[in-house]
């Protein structure tokens, strides 16, 4: 008896789908083209099977992306934590954002509040860490969910500028020196910008993203206590 050809030129029952089948093949289409073209119809062509076959894995686009970045989270290793609060604040929201300078597009999915419900233990394990810290520090506990949500914004903020002006540098860095050229009439009337000239596209480039850590994490805790004393 011959067996029914199934689709994709497979010859009958297709094999199981695992999730690191479907985590692969979601990997490789949000590096093809992007996360916001990602599609669950797109992905079961994709891996080779029925749009309703992948249903049975994933509730839908936004549950693969949050299993993809559980995964992904899960391989950051941890810092060793040091015994000051105020260091194992920097050190932790450190990891989050070398972790996610990686993976730009998971910060782009992260922006919306309330994705702390949603994460996993590994980063889950960070967010606490930066609450506790603050906490030990003299924060009230609402105070270190404001010290985090800030320090959050301010992260994925950085993150999500540097990658959009990686994909397009040569252009930002044409158009930064377009703005601060001496020759441009608005700029002339700006002494400041006007002496800076064409320096400002190469000195707005640069890392700053430690340095000023350091300095919204202090802020952020004297702020805080002198508020509660």
């Amino acid at each position: 008896m011959s067996r029914t050809r199934a689709p994709h030129g497979r010859v009958g029952r297709p094999p199981v789908t695992s999730r690191t089948e479907i985590l692969a093949a979601t990997r490789r289409l949000i590096e093809q083209d992007g996360w916001e073209k990602l599609t669950i119809r797109r992905l079961a062509a994709e891996i080779g099977i029925g749009a309703t076959t992948l249903y049975h894995h994933v509730r839908d686009k936004e549950d693969l992306l949050f299993l993809l970045i559980h995964e992904y989270a899960e391989q950051i290793p941890h810092p060793d934590m040091p015994s000051d609060p105020r260091e194992r604040i920097v050190a932790s929201i450190t990891a989050v954002h070398d972790g996610l300078a990686a993976w730009p597009w998971a910060a782009e999915v992260l922006t919306a509040d309330g994705f702390v419900a949603r994460l996993g233990d590994s980063a889950l394990w960070l967010v606490e860490t930066i609450v506790a810290g603050a906490v030990d520090y003299g924060c009230t506990p609402e105070q270190a969910v404001h010290v985090f949500r800030n320090l959050w914004y301010y992260t994925v903020g950085e993150i999500l500028v540097r990658a959009h002006s990686a994909r397009r540098r040569e252009e930002y860095l044409r158009s930064a020196d377009r703005a601060a050229a001496a020759d441009n009439p608005a700029v002339a009337r700006m002494p400041h910008l006007s002496a800076l000239g064409d320096r400002w596209a190469e000195l707005s480039w640069q890392d700053t993203y430690p340095e000023a850590l350091r300095a919204f994490v202090d802020g952020l805790l004297a702020q805080a206590t002198n508020t509660r004393a």
